[in-house]
């Protein structure tokens, strides 16, 4: 029987390229998407996540195992803790599109550089590349950066040259006394076009937490 996979989203805005970049590296899976905004801007509007956010998506995650799915790729950064009070009631494995991204910045880089457009995003996603650093036994130097605004006009209007213009000059500062810069955000990955510009590795989180969720699937 054919595997299928369930994206957890929070916004339309990088849809299309996770499911496109789940039909180019994972052919044989049948991939399905649940999308509810109300996630984020509930996260946004309290500064983290509430009772409401883990109990749906925790629900959503009862629906994928119900489908049969072999795994759960959650999206979104900004509700990646509510994942960590899920996991353990879920029988099927859940990925944060976020983690392998945090592993392989701490292998690469000790001074590294967190760009976010979205303040609900630093506290998870910083602790998420401490946590990776723990683990690997590593001091890191944790340098964040937050462009305020980028987000919202890129979900609000689907501007991405605005939103480019509006985070590249942190991307290059940062880039200038950091190792390695980490683009917070999977949404971020439309910067992809303009980071050969920059003189050191700049990581988004899709194609790497695909690939992960492939390893984790066994395809």
């Amino acid at each position: 029987m054919k595997k299928s996979i369930v994206i957890l989203q929070t916004s339309q805005v990088s849809s299309t390229v996770l499911k496109n970049l789940c039909t180019e590296l994972m052919p044989d899976v049948k991939v399905y998407q649940i999308i509810d905004d109300s996630l984020l801007e509930e996260t946004v509007a309290n500064g983290s996540i509430t009772k409401g956010v883990v109990q749906r998506m925790y629900q959503y995650c009862r629906h994928a195992e119900s489908l049969g799915a072999a795994a759960i790729l959650n999206q979104c950064s900004s509700v990646g803790e509510a994942v960590d009070l899920i996991r353990p009631l879920i029988s099927i494995p859940i990925v944060k599109i976020d983690e392998a991204m945090a592993k392989e910045a701490v292998r690469i880089g000790k001074r590294i550089a967190m760009v976010a457009t979205v303040e609900s995003t630093i506290g998870p996603s910083s602790r998420l590349i401490q946590k990776a650093a723990e683990e690997a036994g590593k001091e890191i130097e944790l340098e964040i950066r937050l462009v305020d605004g980028a987000m919202v006009k890129l979900m609000e209007t689907g501007d991405q040259k605005l939103h480019n213009e509006m985070v590249l000059g942190d991307v290059q500062a940062a880039a200038k006394v950091n190792d390695i810069v980490v683009l917070a955000q999977g949404s971020m990955i439309v910067m992809e076009p303009l980071l050969h510009t920059i003189p050191k590795p700049v990581l988004t989180s899709p194609r790497l937490g695909v690939n992960w969720l492939k390893e984790v699937i066994g395809e």
